[in-house]
């Protein structure tokens, strides 16, 4: 087929143990979905999920014992981190039930939602739309998906950021509002999901700005850890 423009390139992030590569489709993401963030951003209780989206190529793919770079965004003086549980769908469908929703899912891991918090701020004001403050170029940095089939086990694990060797956000993954279940059964009623979507479940509290040259390593119990620099 003949194109009139060069087509994009296709997005990929890597596959730990594998020679293949995980196409990515869409990113949904999660808002608020650890107490302790949600009254950061002021919230409260269980309200139902907030989500929003990321065009696919947002991601920043960092492979197996890389560092990757993360250029600086345009328009902002307040770009936060947040760390976030990340779900890659292997088996697509709409209406998928809590109860089916694992089978759905290929593997797991971990990233980070960069947001220009004073652009978000702002659309916040004035009921905009988001995307101006978390759909920008380098957005969404991604570390290599594990496949559920190493048996990953989430139930215990952790959730982490460190900035230049300071920690500063932690949780356990069972302290989500919603569940990796839950978020795919909402999502599916909204959207038809698709091989190749990526689910960034939300983060915990004690997101913050970061500044070039900080170093920002991310961490889930039993994933690929994820460092990234900001440049």
């Amino acid at each position: 087929m003949d194109y009139v423009v060069t087509p994009p390139r296709i997005m990929s992030a890597q596959v730990a143990g594998s020679a293949g590569r995980f196409p990515v489709h869409r990113i949904y993401c999660v808002g608020s979905n650890y107490p302790a963030h949600a009254q950061e951003m002021g919230r409260t209780g269980r309200e139902p999920p907030v989500f929003f989206m990321k065009p696919a190529d947002a991601l920043l793919p960092v492979d197996s014992g890389e560092e990757g770079r993360l250029p600086y965004p345009s328009l902002t003086h307040d770009f936060h981190h947040e760390v976030e549980l990340v779900v890659a769908i292997g088996e697509g469908g709409c209406d998928i039930a809590r109860a089916e929703a694992q089978r759905h899912v290929f593997g797991y891991a971990v990233g980070l939602d960069m947001t220009r918090r004073d652009l978000q701020a702002a659309m916040k004001k004035r009921s905009g739309p988001w995307c101006i403050g978390k759909a920008f170029e380098h957005a969404a940095p991604l570390g290599p998906i594990t496949a559920q089939a190493r048996e990953v086990q989430l139930g215990t694990g952790q959730i982490a950021l460190n900035v230049n060797g300071v920690e500063r956000q932690r949780s356990a993954i069972a302290q989500m509002i919603w569940s990796v279940p839950d978020i795919i059964a909402h999502l599916s009623a909204a959207w038809t999901l698709v091989p190749g979507d990526l689910v960034f479940t939300g983060t915990p509290a004690g997101v913050a700005a970061v500044e070039r040259g900080d170093l920002m390593e991310a961490s889930v119990t039993g994933l690929e850890p994820l460092r990234v620099r900001v440049v």
